[in-house]
């Protein structure tokens, strides 16, 4: 088993301390954005986790998404670290380690990664050595629905560039909540979409929403794209979702987000739970 690398050998020099300037990170120097983000975070204070996304069809690991997890408590949850990092001007900085982590951990699996739009308007995701570039399978570049991008021209010209370096996929993330848009399916061309857990929740008990569900699978088909049901926690959930014809799943009740990765718990076979 790999073992997860510290944040890279910028961090190993001495840490800055003090509370920085906030600052745009569209205007910020590499080194203004290094300051900042020592001041924000140890070597030692990241880490990542998988979670499986599973084929309905089969229960098998389609991919896995990489979920960042920070040990500091005012950002322990991923929302709160990339809202500070954008206030401080060091989001695309912030990106590029948390895939510098990642990467290495990863060999052969395809691989899911989550870019915040505030990563777009900087230079970090075009540069040539960025790791997802070398990644040997599949890379999924998630774009979240949950904040809202600006600059969309600028933006989507940026996806197109780092897509067009490999095997690399736009996705559209967390469809249904926050700033969600449905024309940004059309815009963005992804190749999957993924709908937030407000769309799964009690999806089972509810027909309206059984309908819906099953119109936009229908409709990111229509669009050349496959649907990706995150937030699953129970089997009606799942057997619910599965009947609307999602392709892919994932969810606490298939395998909860870890490293060194938990088996997927597939309730339609009979030796679950398995590895799969």
């Amino acid at each position: 088993m790999a073992e997860q690398k510290p944040l890279g050998a910028e961090f190993e020099r001495t840490q800055i301390t003090g509370t920085p300037t906030p600052m745009k990170d569209t205007g910020s120097s590499p080194r203004e954005s290094l300051t900042s983000l020592r001041r924000m975070l140890g070597p030692d204070d990241l880490r990542v986790v998988f979670q499986p996304i599973v084929d309905l069809s089969s229960g098998r690991r389609f991919a896995n998404e990489v979920l960042v997890r920070c040990r500091l408590p005012d950002y322990r949850y991923p929302p709160a670290l990339f809202e500070r990092a954008v206030e401080w001007g060091c989001v695309g900085r912030l990106g590029r380690l948390i895939r510098e982590i990642a990467f290495p951990l990863s060999a052969g699996v395809p691989l899911f990664i989550n870019v915040h739009p505030g990563e777009l308007s900087d230079g970090w995701l075009v540069r040539p050595d960025d790791p997802m570039y070398f990644h040997d399978h599949d890379v999924y570049v998630e774009v979240t629905e949950s904040v809202p991008l600006t600059h969309t021209d600028l933006c989507m010209s940026v996806i197109r560039e780092v897509c067009s370096r490999g095997p690399i996929y736009p996705v559209v993330d967390d469809l249904g909540a926050g700033y969600s848009n449905l024309k940004r399916i059309a815009d963005f061309e992804p190749k999957v979409v993924k709908l937030d857990r407000v769309l799964v929740e009690g999806i089972e008990k509810n027909r309206r929403q059984r309908s819906l569900v099953r119109a936009v699978v229908r409709l990111c088909g229509d669009l050349g794209a496959s649907v990706v049901a995150e937030g699953i926690e129970t089997r009606d959930e799942l057997l619910a979702l599965i009947d609307c014809g999602a392709q892919f799943g994932q969810g606490f009740y298939l395998a909860r987000p870890a490293y060194p990765q938990n088996p997927i718990h597939w309730p339609l076979a009979e030796d679950s739970p398995t590895q799969l």
